[in-house]
């Protein structure tokens, strides 16, 4: 592992890619900071639409360009929730506590460098631990064999299902819509047609393009258009003559920054949780530790700092399961395992030892994109902030046309454009009745391995399962039986951790 992450240096700053690398971790800050910074347009979308453009880049410059979207995409999201209590992604809401209450005094650009400087801490902190865990994590995961996979497969599901947003009942639904979906096309081991009813377009299954781009930045237009609103907002705002950041400000926010990281990293580790939650708890842990509590929610740094840095280094971590066992945690790790795999890339346990040094190649962008994203989001700070008062007719338009054209281009089949608007409308459904589409989209994208390793599970228990896997494969036998216990563990965690988020957020309101 060591000898591909040394590879990896060449591979990053030779053969003059090094400058086009740059040049698409850039860009795709800005394309994240400008999505970010609109409320009702999400990084989510963004990222879901700019997908096909990668596929027609090198892996070691369309993944980072997706990765330069989603970092830029995290800190948007910190402009609108700071400025006009508008949060332009859901990992930004506990940033609208103290933001606008900083704006109203005037120190609106404060605020913002607060944020910034908070993210790039923390999310650069929290992709030096990715990149010391994954190599060690992935020499275990060659360890694994079919019935480990299958196992801690169907595990991840129920983790991810239990721990979404929404409740059990509705989560386990999607899960079931999920699996069925991805049962349509061809069995993985023999290779014959189900679920097809006799149409051809279902013969090779659901394309995994259209299906993310239709239910992520579909349902997302379709609201925006449905508001009726011509502007996101119509609030005037200026920061040329507002005070910055200064040094011993920073320096007293140094501990909370800390905590929030490795708040932040840990949850990142934990499927299905994510940002929203994480940033929740950072400002939780920081309002408990402060000796001024009763400051917070009225224009303290802290409040800015704490969320922010947390939300942040739930980035890294996330993609520990995705590279290592091609398990993703959320739909942002969903949408890279689609690029992944587009690129001839696929996660699990042999991606590592086979790509090891485009891996690491990988991972050393997220450190470079930090680097970029510093220095892009304090000069483009004060044009960002004026992003939130664009109208909505100049965007809406585009988005649609990307999302069609994005759906199309990867396999140039109309039928995808036709699948596109079934998800579309589904997603869209799903959204109005507060369903989680985050299960059905993990069920449908982890079904076929599951399925493929559980089938040769079977072929090598001799029709003798339970004994076979008491007798060879204790390991498997453990992660079946504890399934149920785990399950419930981490979904009292996960619902503690929510509570402690609505709390958080009912203690505002008030």
């Amino acid at each position: 592992m060591f000898e591909s992450f040394l590879n990896a240096f060449p591979l990053l700053f030779g053969g003059g890619s090094f400058l086009n690398i740059l040049f698409v971790i850039a860009l795709g800050l800005l394309i994240g900071l400008f999505v970010g910074a609109l409320p009702g347009l999400t990084t989510l979308m963004a990222m879901a639409i700019v997908l096909p453009i990668s596929f027609f880049m090198d892996p070691l410059v369309g993944i980072p360009f997706l990765i330069g979207v989603y970092k830029g995409g995290i800190f948007g999201g910190s402009i609108p929730a700071i400025l006009v209590s508008l949060p332009g992604t859901g990992a930004s809401v506990a940033t609208t506590f103290d933001g606008p209450p900083l704006t109203k005094k005037g120190k609106g650009r404060k605020a913002l460098e607060t944020a910034l400087f908070s993210s790039v801490i923390a999310d650069f902190s929290s992709d030096i631990v990715t990149i010391l865990l994954i190599g060690p994590i992935a020499l275990i995961a060659l360890l694994i064999g079919p019935p480990e996979l299958a196992a801690i497969l169907f595990l991840s599901i129920l983790i991810i299902s239990s721990t979404s947003s929404g409740s059990v009942g509705k989560n386990m639904i999607m899960l079931a819509t999920g699996l069925f979906i991805a049962m349509i096309g061809q069995d993985p081991i023999a290779a014959l047609s189900r679920y097809t009813f006799d149409i051809f377009e279902l013969r090779a299954g659901v394309p995994l393009l259209p299906m993310l781009i239709g239910l992520f930045a579909i349902p997302e237009i379709l609201i925006n258009i449905e508001t009726k609103t011509k502007d996101f907002i119509k609030t005037k705002l200026n920061l040329k003559n507002e005070e910055k950041l200064t040094w011993n400000e920073f320096l007293k926010l140094r501990k909370t920054i800390f905590r929030s990281t490795v708040i932040g990293t840990t949850i990142g580790m934990i499927p299905g949780v994510g940002q929203v939650v994480a940033a929740f708890v950072g400002y939780a842990a920081a309002k408990n530790s402060s000796k001024n509590p009763e400051k917070f929610g009225k224009g303290e740094l802290e409040g800015i700092a704490a969320p922010e840095a947390a939300n942040n280094a739930v980035n890294g971590p996330t993609l520990v399961p995705l590279l290592t066992l091609g398990i993703p945690g959320d739909n942002v790790t969903a949408i890279l395992l689609g690029a992944f795999v587009a690129h001839g890339l696929r996660p699990g346990p042999e991606l590592m030892s086979e790509q090891g040094s485009i891996v690491f190649a990988i991972l050393l962008c997220m450190l470079l994109a930090n680097v970029l994203f510093l220095i892009l989001g304090y000069f483009t700070m004060p044009i960002f902030s004026k992003v939130v008062t664009l109208k909505k007719s100049y965007l809406i338009p585009l988005t649609i046309i990307f999302a069609f054209a994005g759906s199309f281009v990867f396999r140039h089949n109309p039928a995808d454009l036709y699948f596109l608007l079934i998800f579309g409308i589904f997603g869209y459904i799903l959204k109005k009745l507060e369903f989680d589409v985050t299960p059905l989209v993990m069920a449908f994208i982890l079904a076929p391995s599951m399925e493929y390793a559980f089938g040769q599970t079977l072929s090598l228990g001799d029709d003798n399962i339970i004994m076979f896997l008491l007798s060879e494969r204790p390991i498997a036998a453990l992660i079946i039986v504890s399934t149920p216990v785990i399950t419930w563990k981490l979904w009292k965690r996960s619902k503690k951790l929510r509570n402690v988020a609505t709390s958080i957020t009912s203690e505002q309101v008030k």
